[in-house]
């Protein structure tokens, strides 16, 4: 294997496991909050003390 490309290689998995540490759970909140009827505020759904 060429020096650079395991360079790449271990650059690239650190990234993607930066991205899905980062992305996981916004990607659910947004999912459920377009996905779901009727569709609640934002600050209904970010505030547990909004009523």
């Amino acid at each position: 294997m060429f020096p650079g490309i395991q360079e790449r290689i271990t650059r690239l998995i650190d990234f993607s496991r930066l991205a899905v540490n980062y992305g996981y759970l916004p990607l659910i909140i947004y999912l459920g909050y377009t996905r779901s009827q009727p569709r609640p505020s934002l600050i209904r759904l970010f505030s547990p003390l909004a009523m």
